[in-house]
């Protein structure tokens, strides 16, 4: 038996990287996995035996058609996990306007977006979870600002939706991951990850993945609101 037998769970940004990880651990959990995103995400549905939707997370009629083609097929939506993403570094002299605007569309207002669209679904089930994946960027201060503030961002907005969503039993939380292997690790971090992380080393994506799994899951039933940093010490 599976922690997340019977649940539909919709991850975005899951082509690879960490959101691929994702939707192999909730498949291998029982779920029915959505898999979105904006490049072609056809092999990881087929792996996890799972739906693929071509999606922006920018577009509010794109998470319109996400929610719709998932009821479609399986009539609920038990979980969200916000984890599309983008990155790029640029302090506050260097980073230009047009970067600033694309990372917060991407990573702050996506997650609005996403949040918005499945809610009212689980408002009327009386049931769900929210997992946002913010980042250590959203609990100090980094020199990629828009990064942070996008990060920083989806660190509030995720309390503020819990308190909103709470009293419909639907659960908002974030996970803040550190350096971790995908092909969002920045170049060159070698000696940070030796001198500031205490476990001296980067996680691998399923090590995230399964702090998501457990909140997305029953076990975490009063998990609500909170921020969980999965980061092997570094700002600690």
């Amino acid at each position: 038996m599976g922690t997340l037998d019977g649940k539909v769970i919709i991850i975005t940004g899951a082509s690879r990287g960490q959101g691929e990880a994702e939707a192999v651990l909730a498949a291998q959990a029982g779920a029915k996995v959505v898999v979105t995103d904006i490049i072609d995400g056809q092999h990881v549905a087929k792996e996890v035996g799972g739906l693929f939707i071509s999606h922006d997370v920018t577009s509010s009629e794109q998470w319109a058609n996400v929610v719709q083609k998932t009821l479609d097929a399986y009539g609920r939506i038990d979980g969200l996990v916000n984890n599309a993403g983008i990155w790029k570094p640029g302090g506050i002299t260097k980073a230009t306007e047009a970067e600033f605007r694309q990372i917060i569309d991407v990573n702050q207002v996506g997650v609005f977006l996403g949040m918005q669209a499945v809610s009212t679904t689980m408002i009327a089930q009386k049931s769900g979870s929210i997992v946002n994946i913010s980042s250590v960027a959203g609990m100090r201060g980094l020199r990629a600002i828009a990064y942070a503030a996008s990060k920083w961002a989806v660190h509030g907005m995720t309390k503020t939706a819990a308190r909103e969503l709470g009293a419909h039993n639907v659960r908002v939380n974030s996970v803040h991951p550190g350096f971790i292997e995908t092909d969002m690790l920045p170049q060159g971090i070698e000696s940070t990850i030796a001198n500031q992380v205490p476990m001296q080393r980067t996680a691998d994506a399923k090590e995230v993945g399964e702090v998501v799994m457990f909140l997305l899951g029953d076990a975490a039933s009063y998990v609500n609101g909170a921020e969980i940093i999965v980061d092997g010490g570094f700002i600690a």
